[in-house]
């Protein structure tokens, strides 16, 4: 992994020490440690300013494929193509909790703006929401009829999107699991998904 300066596209740090492809990466909210996840089935939290590795988080049995901090920082979740999700303790590195439910591999992950939810998406064409503090599933939808590759909270809370392989982009209630909109006009797969800061766009 590689740290660049926004600015000027200069290198700042080199990031090594995951023994296979790098699937995912996330700062902390205060910008001082990332995250990574790898096929090499770890997540890792590193000093973002020094490069440093600071804690390696083992516990999947397959490839780690997204990772996220919790908006306090205090937590990360994990998605894996073991089909749980994982949650950690960022300052400790212990497990929390073990979410499982996914018949597939789990594509993507975000928790909610307020920390309280967990959103998910997976190959299984699912999409499902969590309590982040018990690990209970709390809803679930299988709107897409294909493998679903991203999902994003809006920065309210109310509204999840969700982009799947079958060329769509979806619009859910975050509360009801409610579809609100679908969005097409993609001529190939939908790969990632994602609200603008006001929440009026996607």
């Amino acid at each position: 992994m590689r740290i660049w300066n926004s600015s000027t596209g200069a290198k700042l740090q080199q990031l090594t020490g995951h023994n296979d492809k790098v699937t995912s990466v996330a700062f902390s909210p205060d910008g001082n440690y990332i995250v990574s996840g790898s096929q090499d089935e770890s997540v890792r939290i590193w000093n973002s300013s020094t490069g440093a590795e600071l804690l390696q988080l083992t516990g999947h049995n397959e490839g780690v494929t997204a990772v996220a901090f919790s908006p306090d920082g205090n937590c990360i979740v994990s998605g894996s193509q073991d089909e749980s999700l994982h949650i950690w303790n960022s300052s400790t590195g212990s497990k929390l909790l073990q979410l499982t439910g996914h018949n597939d591999v789990v594509t993507s992950v975000a928790f909610s703006p307020n920390g309280n939810y967990i959103v998910s998406g997976s190959q299984d064409e699912s999409v499902r929401i969590w309590n982040s503090s018990t690990g209970f599933k709390l809803l679930q939808r299988t709107g897409h009829n294909d493998v679903v590759t991203s999902v994003a909270f809006s920065p309210d809370g109310n509204y999840i999107v969700s982009g799947s392989l079958n060329r769509s982009v979806r619009i859910w209630n975050s509360s009801t699991s409610a579809e609100l909109q679908q969005l097409t006009g993609h001529t190939h797969v939908v790969t990632s998904v994602a609200f603008s800061p006001d929440g009026n766009y996607i």
